[in-house]
């Protein structure tokens, strides 16, 4: 069975999708995984309880909080003045808090692992912070690095809930591959359901491939 237009423009959201949610996810969930793993505050577990929310909170009842805070009447719509339900924009951030603690939590137990004495090393070398981070510390967290990337990519290309309750199933707009599944089945398309499914189904089995191959080609050193 063949993939319609429908389906690959489905195929390409969702990629986009996952790439602009790890993006954000690096940005932000690098130097909050930094701090989680060196902190002493009193806050560390409360900080850590909140990343990790998204693993047990049931995705629409985490879309639905999503969708009333980007909604014209929500703090974020009254805040910026735009409704971002039901746009691309809004299914990123949506999307980037769903996928929070498969991004955060790898970094947190690499930086963990690698411990100050790296970046100290380099202070005393007189390396800039971001210079001793970027050239020390971020290669030795490599394999922490490749983790992040491939569970909060792989785990954003099979949301279903919460992008249903932010996005809708808009084609060519927020219309990703698991609503397309939804759909399908919906009007009793089989045969499409299928194909898409054993293509997420592949891809799941690649990517817990790659992450288990990563961990073993990659270890964590510290020197």
């Amino acid at each position: 069975m063949t993939i319609g237009d429908a389906d690959l423009t489905a195929l390409w959201v969702t990629l986009r999708l996952a790439f602009m949610t790890v993006v954000v996810l690096l940005i932000v969930g690098t130097p909050l995984a930094w701090w989680l793993a060196h902190t002493r505050s009193r806050f560390k577990v409360i900080v850590e309880a909140i990343v990790a929310v998204p693993i047990v909170l049931p995705p629409t009842v985490l879309g639905f909080y999503i969708l009333v805070a980007l909604g014209p009447y929500g703090p974020i719509g009254r805040l910026t003045g735009l409704t971002l339900a039901f746009t691309f924009t809004g299914l990123v951030i949506a999307s980037a808090l769903y996928s929070t603690p498969f991004v955060i939590q790898p970094l947190h137990t690499a930086f963990e692992a690698i411990g100050k004495g790296p970046l100290e090393a380099a202070w005393a070398l007189r390396a800039s912070p971001l210079d001793a981070f970027v050239t020390v510390i971020s290669p030795i967290a490599l394999r922490g690095y490749i983790s992040a990337i491939v569970l909060g990519f792989a785990h954003t290309m099979g949301e279903f809930g919460v992008v249903l309750m932010v996005g809708g199933s808009i084609p060519g707009k927020t219309r990703v591959l698991s609503t397309t599944i939804f759909d399908h089945v919906e009007v009793m398309e089989y045969a499409q359901a299928h194909t898409l499914s054993a293509f997420m189904l592949a891809f799941s089995f690649l990517v817990l491939l790659g992450v288990y191959i990563a961990n073993r080609r990659f270890p964590i050193h510290v020197s």
